[in-house]
């Protein structure tokens, strides 16, 4: 008998095997190496439900229900920040009929975390470009949870790196140019820690890990700056599907690598 093959097909000989196999990683992991901020770029939503047979809607709407499970894993583990990307800026081009829906799944997501009173919530993206109804449940989350203890959740909804890139240095020159600077000194002074100042991230680590899911190995301009000095790591399974072996399995490979800053 293969026994691969049969624990394959029986999902609860499946799960209890990932389980136990969960258990020992999480146990020999480096709690001393553990990331203190995860990007994750939950992708793969759509595929999913594709796979399974559900609508995209469906396939949103599992994969926000993952979230607080997710976030769960991260204080276990000892991580302090997070930043999910859940809406980029090319994503607002998408189908009305497919962006309404998914924008009702990402406010009702963040009215969750907030409500839940575990985290503190904060918005990472150019809220001007979004439906005021989503603006303003954002605002309302970062406002309602701003004291909170434990985990700081970034949520990127309407986020591009480039897009905030421009939007920092445009604030830069905005702040120097109201304080009666001239165009020649604003030049001189700007340098990378002004920048990062005016980034929506200000005042946070840099991502130490960022996580994409659904095989897909490229950064599509999330967190460009702030990571510069990130490691990288790709999972193949869709984010409906990422179980917490995937994410304690990233973490393994993040504490064994020998961060070079870019050296």
């Amino acid at each position: 008998m293969d026994i691969g093959k049969l624990v394959r097909r029986t999902p609860l000989l499946r799960n209890a095997v990932y389980g136990l196999y969960g258990q020992r990683v999480e146990a020999h992991l480096d709690r001393a190496r553990a990331p203190r901020h995860v990007g994750v770029m939950l992708d793969g939503n759509r595929r999913w439900a594709r796979a399974v047979g559900m609508s995209t809607k469906d396939g949103h709407q599992t994969g926000a229900d993952k979230i607080p499970e997710f976030l769960g894993w991260c204080e276990e583990t000892g991580v302090e920040v997070v930043t999910l990307w859940l809406l980029s800026t090319d994503n607002l081009t998408r189908p009305a009929e497919e962006l309404v829906p998914l924008l009702g799944i990402i406010e009702e997501a963040v009215r969750g975390l907030a409500a839940s009173g575990q985290w503190r919530v904060h918005p990472v993206g150019a809220l001007d470009l979004l439906p005021a109804s989503t603006a303003a449940v954002l605002k309302e989350a970062d406002q309602a949870t701003a004291d909170n203890p434990g985990l700081l959740v970034n949520v990127a909804v309407g986020y591009g790196g480039r897009h905030e890139i421009v939007e920092a240095v445009r604030k830069l020159l905005r702040e120097q140019g109201a304080a009666g600077k001239p165009v020649e000194q604003i030049a001189e002074m700007i340098d990378i820690e002004q920048i990062s100042r005016h980034l929506y991230t200000s005042g946070q680590p840099d991502p130490d890990l960022v996580i994409r899911t659904s095989g897909e190995q490229r950064l599509s301009g999330f967190l460009l700056w702030q990571s510069a000095h990130s490691e990288f790591y790709f999972c193949e399974a869709y984010w409906p599907a990422f179980r917490k072996v995937d994410f304690l399995r990233a973490l393994r490979d993040y504490a064994a690598r020998n961060r070079r800053y870019g050296v």
